[in-house]
């Protein structure tokens, strides 16, 4: 997690102790506690925190804004916060709605693709997934091939296909892939990415982008996917900046 400053910035002058609290320690030694709990689910848990509290200040506009930078998508804010209305009050949830679309505004709202279709949610591989991904399978004799759909920021673990590969032929929105090691490639429609046996590579949208794309199993005797370790946060937005 990148060092916190803001409470010396705004605080210095006239609370210097509560300034170094929280930059020190809120976020010094309880945000960077990722081995323990994602700055994901962080996110998500202070911003429920703070709408349950009745806040729609400044504060509660960096924790979404944090939240966003984070990976969790508009879909997801919208639904936690439906979600929590029954629990913490409708009007504290309602007062919400404008910071999320004015933090938001620049996200796209719906996939762009139709020439398969969008699919069902992908719940056989949600663990293996950060955000909501869908499904649409067209092909399951001889050769895989399936119609993949990520929404904004939403990317796969870092996996290796054992024997036999993939194609990826990219077909709406923008996306990475990279291997590891090596440089993350943006994806745009009309890219094509061959994935060879024994790479560990990810792929995913954009953070602002749905991204789609037709997935090629390329069969091979005894072949399997490995799933590893997931893209972690600060990682995926210095990708996101970069692009």
């Amino acid at each position: 997690m990148e060092k916190q400053t803001a409470g010396r910035d705004k605080l210095s002058d006239i609370a210097p102790k509560f300034a170094q609290l929280n930059d020190d320690v809120l976020f010094g030694e309880v945000w960077s506690r990722e081995d323990k709990l994602s700055l994901r689910d962080r996110t998500i848990i202070t911003v429920t925190a703070l709408i349950s509290k009745g806040i729609t200040d400044s504060s509660l506009m960096y924790h979404i804004q944090n939240a966003k930078n984070h990976g969790v998508t508009k879909t997801e804010m919208a639904e936690i916060i439906t979600h929590i209305a029954f629990y913490v009050g409708w009007p504290n949830a309602w007062a919400v709605f404008p910071m999320v679309k004015e933090v938001y505004a620049d996200e796209k709202t719906a996939c762009g693709d139709s020439l398969f279709g969008l699919g069902e949610p992908n719940t056989a591989y949600a663990k293996y997934f950060t955000g909501e991904s869908y499904l649409k399978v067209l092909n399951t004799k001889g050769v895989s091939v399936c119609n993949v759909t990520f929404e904004p920021a939403c990317r796969n673990n870092w996996h290796i296909h054992h024997k036999g590969g993939q194609i990826l032929l990219c077909t709406d929105g923008e996306g990475f892939y990279q291997e590891y090691g090596k440089e993350a490639r943006r994806l745009r429609p009309g890219d094509v990415v061959y994935i060879a046996p024994e790479v560990k590579h990810w792929h995913g949208a954009a953070k602002d982008e749905w991204f789609t794309h037709i997935s090629i199993e390329i069969p091979a005797e005894g072949s399997s996917n490995e799933w590893l370790e997931a893209v972690d946060d600060n990682y995926y937005e210095d990708v996101n900046k970069r692009r």
